[in-house]
């Protein structure tokens, strides 16, 4: 938040880097923190479609720039989400490692919804 935006650089995995290329300028992403913590914690936005990723020393890697939109009043754990029948069939809970996936806008906006409790 504190920045005002970020590139999304260092993803390493295939499906992951196919999620990031299609992302469209203008899109919404749920930020999770993955190692500590494992929650959602805020909103962002796409504010630059995939292009190469700088960090990557070979290969074929690709990054997108964030600007977060809101830091969630009350982040999402793991198991909120696990918890909500709904949200079950979502990615994070199929391949949790995964860093990039998309989300339906229903799955998207009842995480929302979660937060707001």
């Amino acid at each position: 938040m504190k920045d005002g935006k970020t590139a999304w650089t260092g993803v390493r995995n295939f499906q992951a880097r196919n999620h990031l290329r299609t992302m469209a300028l203008g899109d919404h992403v749920l930020y999770y923190h993955s190692v500590t913590g494992k929650c959602v914690v805020g909103i962002a936005e796409v504010v630059r479609a995939a292009y190469p990723d700088s960090t990557a020393s070979e290969g074929d890697w690709s990054c997108v720039d964030l600007k977060p939109l809101v830091a969630l009043k009350n982040p999402v754990s793991l198991e909120e989400i696990k918890a909500e029948p709904s949200l079950a069939e979502i990615g994070l809970l199929r391949q949790s490692r995964l860093s990039v996936m998309p989300l339906t806008k229903a799955a998207f906006e009842k995480i929302v919804q979660i937060s707001k409790k």
